[in-house]
């Protein structure tokens, strides 16, 4: 896989997509002597971004590539009430310290409208004082972190995905149901992304915490593996394993809990399911049985062959992610959140200042995209920067993920 060190697209026009327009008010008419906003001509809207196309994460490059593959058929089709997107997705190589230094270039040097989708959780963190100290819009972050979804303090940032401490709840309510007495070992990455999921646990477990988590091991994003973290936790007597990992250590996990024999009741944060990155790589008869909770539907089910949101992802990722692979989940993921930043884009209308960015980004309204589940829908408000709080569970069945059970409310 390349690793380019920048990515420049242009984006996509919603104008034509009347399936994503919203009735909501768009902002102030268009005055010919005010000073255009930044970022922003009669031509374009320019957006930034920083991922890591290199490192311990690259995994997620398929991020930046399906965005920008996507802004593209945007701009293909006459982009957002006239105006074309300037996408400039920059490497970080998973680094928070090139992170701020790429987030500044693209403030400070590019003038970008907005900051799109940064990956990790210690990475927007680094980056989210000096954007709300500047009153850039940091938005749909890739990070499921309750802070994104503080409005009171951070009022230009707001998250996209479920919080990672609601899914740990998921997971803590379906084991109490389901495996009650089970003696759960986690895996976590040794950051913030990684201690959400046990403060979900303890969300969820209550009381019975210290009796239900038995073992606990970290690692470090710069460890060659953890294989020695899996030893330990098999030897705990643990019969059930959450693992809240990147991709990488994601896929590692998978393959020694395998080749140790070893069958607990495996859970696995939603950010590393995807079958191309973490299952394959893993082995897929390893994998099978894999629980996690989930809001997008899973590209590789045959029951979804002809499911009208997946035929027009299909149709999109035929024509521009050639050379990809098609059914990476990760594709589905950049498709759907690349269609919100439009769908905001669409109800500014002539107003693209910065200011009215963030206020229809807090004025989404039971909107349902293609790619998401049956029943799962973006709703914010001024108040709310939880944009999904919505989970359905899965297990991994040799191909595909089967959802079971209802949808679920995180509580977040």
């Amino acid at each position: 896989m390349s690793k380019p060190t920048s990515l420049v697209t242009t984006a996509l026009g919603i104008a034509a997509f009347a399936s994503l327009a919203l009735t909501a008010g768009c902002g102030s008419k268009k005055t010919e002597n005010k000073e255009a906003p930044p970022g922003v001509t009669a031509t374009e809207i320019k957006i930034g971004q920083s991922i890591p196309y290199s490192g311990p994460a690259s995994a997620y490059a398929m991020l930046g590539k399906g965005e920008a593959a996507y802004f593209q058929m945007v701009n293909d089709k006459g982009g957002i009430n006239g105006r074309k997107i300037k996408f400039i997705s920059l490497d970080d190589g998973y680094s928070p310290p090139k992170a701020v230094e790429n987030v500044r270039k693209l403030v400070e040097n590019e003038q970008v409208a907005l900051i799109f989708n940064n990956v990790g959780t210690a990475h927007n963190a680094a980056v989210q004082k000096y954007l709300n100290d500047k009153k850039v819009p940091h938005l749909f972050v890739a990070t499921g972190a309750d802070r994104w979804g503080d409005p009171a303090h951070f009022p230009w940032t707001m998250g996209f995905q479920p919080s990672y401490r609601g899914e740990a709840k998921v997971y803590a309510r379906y084991l109490l149901k389901e495996k009650p007495g089970a003696k759960l070992c986690v895996l976590f990455q040794n950051d913030d992304f990684g201690k959400e999921y046990l403060t979900g646990l303890r969300d969820g477990f209550g009381e019975q915490y210290d009796k239900i988590v038995v073992k606990t091991q970290s690692y470090e994003v710069t460890d060659p593996t953890i294989d020695s973290q899996v030893v330990t936790l098999q030897g705990a007597g643990c019969d059930a394993l959450l693992t809240a990992a990147t991709p990488k250590f994601a896929a590692q996990t998978i393959r020694k809990v395998g080749d140790l024999g070893w069958k607990p009741l495996h859970m696995m944060a939603n950010v590393s399911i995807s079958r191309t990155a973490v299952l394959a790589p893993a082995g897929l008869d390893k994998s099978t049985g894999l629980i996690s909770a989930g809001y997008i539907k899973d590209i590789n089910d045959p029951g979804l062959a002809n499911d009208p949101g997946l035929n027009e992802y299909r149709a999109f990722a035929k024509q521009y992610l050639q050379g990809q692979d098609l059914t990476d989940g990760t594709l589905v993921y950049a498709y759907g959140v690349a269609q919100a930043l439009v769908q905001v884009l669409t109800q500014c209308g002539s107003d693209l200042s910065r200011e009215n960015i963030m206020k229809q980004a807090a004025n989404i309204k039971k909107l349902q995209l293609g790619v998401f589940g049956p029943g799962i829908e973006i709703n914010t408000s001024a108040t709310d920067f939880h944009p999904f709080q919505q989970l359905q569970l899965g297990r991994f069945n040799g191909n595909n993920f089967e959802t079971f059970g209802e949808v679920i409310d995180t509580g977040v």
